[in-house]
């Protein structure tokens, strides 16, 4: 049908040029069949590198049938493998850039090494730390800080003791009222002779002005974008560098849900108030947070800053770390596979906070085996949505959730932007993950998990008063809507590798 209007419409076009008609019928089906011989090419790529076999059939079955159009789309929203990013954790020695052997005999020195005491645990430590290619370390002190004020002051305070240099890494680096207060912050440390490295992503950031870039880079403070489209990826524009990381000295580091806006701090015009979670860190595992930030510096610009790579316990700190890097560059599917552990780990409760709850069949299927073996499986997720088509997908999971016994909360007040995850009585996790597919296998992802009773019980006294503030969904609020709604959740729901 699509080729018919096609040449239908060269018809009606040659019509009023009859001198021309013969040539112009040349370069068009010249067209048509390059498009269809690069459609057919593509599909074999698409064919050999996609993840799921889904994927591959839907872009086997466009590409050759729609080229015109699946072409340049799978070429910018197709890709999940990003090309020529180095990891450098993969090094055998430390070269100023990753936690290698260098940092583990210091911490094997130190007994900051995390000692599996059992067979299972052991299995966990292996399984960490191989899919991060970090070691998991004691010796650390964990604060966590809830919300905007909390966060950004926690910050602040970490910026003005800094004496040697600080990492600044965020999704979203907004010119506005925080954007500006924490660039005067970094301006007069930069000014001090604290070497100052900002880091944002270009997408996230569309907005950030020169102005603001360039008064950072005349004060001396070394600004740049992750740049996701250089070299093997200048049109794959699905890609983002999700994460949010600030270190100073190698000593202190924050990690979380927060960027840097002012809709942060509770100022969003119709999303307030705004709920998140970061964490402040402190010990050896600083110095596994600095490593994927200094991966990510290295794609920017090709350089690895000279940081403090000797990690040192804290004074009174008990609290063992898993720092979990996940992101498109790696071998294997690192963000799928640390939730399906995590879920796969859970004994008696799993409880996950994400805006955005889109699982793969993968996930759903880990979560109703968890809930079917006895666990508590309890998803909280916002009720005001920023993303309506993530949210109308959302409703899709509400039947299958509920036959295998897993509950699904709305926070009622503003927006809910944490990832938290809260895994018996025994670990926790703060980071920048949500549970879908871009999370999964698109963004560049950062995920601490601390391993211990005293901060879970923190962190399971924060979600009960979230929970306290939330209702529980039911799922006829998909199965009693009308058919039109409900296909068009279904609809948004087929989008999800999209969003």
């Amino acid at each position: 049908m699509f080729h018919w209007f096609f040449w239908r419409s060269v018809e009606e076009a040659e019509q009023s040029d009859g001198s021309a008609k013969p040539k112009r019928r040349g370069l068009i089906a010249s067209f048509v069949l390059m498009m269809h011989l690069v459609g057919a090419l593509t599909s074999v790529q698409a064919v050999m590198s996609t993840r799921t076999s889904q994927g591959a059939i839907a872009w086997a079955i466009s590409l050759n049938t729609f080229p015109y159009v699946a072409v340049p789309a799978y070429w910018v929203l197709g890709q999940s493998k990003f090309d020529g990013y180095e990891l450098l954790r993969r090094e055998e020695h430390l070269a100023n850039s990753q936690v290698a052997k260098q940092a583990r005999r210091v911490l094997e020195e130190e007994g900051t090494l995390l000692i599996p005491r059992t067979p299972t645990e052991e299995s966990h430590v292996r399984l960490l730390e191989h899919i991060s290619r970090l070691p998991i370390t004691t010796g650390n002190s964990a604060r966590l800080l809830i919300d905007g004020q909390e966060t950004f002051g926690a910050i602040r305070a970490g910026i003005a003791g800094a004496q040697d240099y600080i990492l600044f890494q965020f999704y979203i680096l907004r010119d506005d009222g925080l954007g500006r207060e924490l660039k005067d912050l970094l301006v007069e440390k930069a000014r001090e002779g604290v070497r100052v490295y900002v880091l944002y992503d270009e997408l996230g950031s569309k907005d950030l002005s020169a102005t603001y870039i360039g008064g950072m880079r005349a004060a001396g403070v070394e600004i740049v974008p992750f740049n996701t489209t250089q070299r093997g990826n200048r049109f794959r524009l699905n890609f983002r560098n999700h994460r949010k990381i600030v270190v100073v000295d190698g000593h202190v580091a924050y990690v979380g849900g927060h960027n840097v806006g002012d809709e942060y701090l509770g100022k969003h015009p119709v999303l307030t108030p705004w709920r998140d979670t970061h964490v402040e860190l402190r010990g050896p595992v600083v110095q596994s947070i600095q490593a994927p930030f200094v991966e990510d510096w290295n794609w920017a610009i090709g350089t690895t800053p000279d940081l403090n790579w000797v990690p040192r316990k804290v004074e009174g700190g008990n609290t063992a770390v898993a720092c979990i890097p996940t992101g498109p560059a790696d071998a294997l599917e690192t963000g799928t596979l640390w939730f399906l552990h995590a879920i796969n780990s859970a004994r008696e409760r799993l409880w996950i906070v994400s805006p955005y709850f889109v699982p793969d069949e993968q996930l759903m299927s880990a979560l109703q085996l968890a809930a079917l073996r006895g666990v508590d499986v309890r998803i909280l997720i916002p009720q005001n949505p920023d993303h309506q088509l993530v949210y109308l997908s959302g409703i899709s999971y509400l039947e299958e959730a509920d036959e295998a016994g897993i509950k699904i909360y709305r926070y009622q007040p503003g927006f809910l932007h944490q990832k938290v995850m809260l895994i018996d009585d025994y670990a926790a996790t703060v980071g920048t993950s949500n549970l879908d597919n871009r999370s999964m296998r698109l963004n560049f992802e950062i995920t601490m998990a601390m391993l211990g009773k005293e901060f879970a019980n923190e962190v399971e006294m924060m979600l009960e008063a979230d929970f306290a503030k939330s209702e529980l969904v039911s799922p006829t609020e998909y199965s009693s809507r009308s058919l039109p709604y409900r296909f068009l959740v279904r609809a948004s729901r087929l989008m999800a590798p999209l969003q």
